[in-house]
């Protein structure tokens, strides 16, 4: 059965009102949603079912390559951050500039860190044989990047701004805008994926993934700030977005999605 916006919206203020209630009596709140969010369909259908294993690899020697970054410094080529290079002609859409910083939960940069991200071009369509959106592929523009973190932990990247697309997860569903971020940290096991939104995107309030993050506060530190100061005269729009890894003021990670 087909969810309608009505069970969404419903679902969504019964989430709001059991945060509050929690809030009110004092329990502790977790910023994270639940994984199994009932309006984000496909979280119902695959989030894990059982207990996180731990891997010991004293128990196991062969383990131990699960331990070893999958890429390096001498991987990350001068273009790789600048999404509209990749390819022989430009790209279709606005040129935005996308910087920020890599924090710990005490506000320390984290420097020499893989950050990878995708995103759809500017017709909200991915370069993905999968895609069945059927916007406009770009022939240059395949919405893919990466960059390591400075020794400021500071990353760079530029791009097309991406357009919002359908995903048929209920009548009228709609993703807004955003850019999906990858933090590699030093093992393939400690990799960790979120989004990144732009401001005052219309179709927040109908978005159930970026509404299954109930309190407020940590919702907004998905949401990337305007900067003029990074916009490039005459090139493209500058915004701002940093990335905490743990803490009160910890950045959502989309955990076991």
């Amino acid at each position: 059965m087909a969810l309608t916006q009505q069970d969404i919206d419903q679902e969504m203020a019964a989430e709001r009102l059991a945060y509050g209630k929690r809030l009110a009596d004092g329990a502790p709140v977790e910023h994270h949603p639940r994984r199994d969010y009932a309006p984000y369909r496909s979280s119902v259908l695959r989030h894990p079912k059982q207990p996180l294993v731990a891997i010991d690899t004293r128990q196991d020697p062969e383990l131990v390559e699960l331990r070893s970054p999958a890429f390096g410094e001498r991987d990350v080529t001068e273009i790789d951050n600048d999404l509209t290079r990749q390819h022989t002609g430009e790209p279709i859409g606005e040129r935005i500039t996308v910087s920020g910083r890599l924090l710990d939960r005490d506000g320390r940069p984290v420097r020499g860190q893989l950050i990878e991200i995708w995103q759809a071009n500017s017709a909200g369509r991915y370069a993905h044989r999968r895609e069945q959106h059927d916007a406009p592929l770009d022939p240059n523009f395949t919405g893919v990047g990466r960059t390591l973190t400075d020794a400021g932990g500071r990353y760079d990247f530029t791009t097309i701004q991406p357009g919002p697309y359908p995903w048929r997860n209920h009548v009228n569903a709609w993703r807004p805008a955003h850019i999906h971020f990858s933090v590699f940290g030093t093992a393939f096991t400690q990799r960790l994926v979120t989004q990144m939104y732009f401001p005052n995107d219309p179709l927040f309030p109908y978005d159930p993934i970026l509404q299954s993050v109930t309190d407020d506060a940590a919702r907004q530190r998905l949401v990337a700030t305007y900067d003029h100061g990074l916009s490039v005269p005459e090139f493209s729009l500058g915004y701002r977005w940093d990335i905490v890894l743990d803490g009160p003021a910890a950045t959502w990670i989309e955990e076991g999605r």
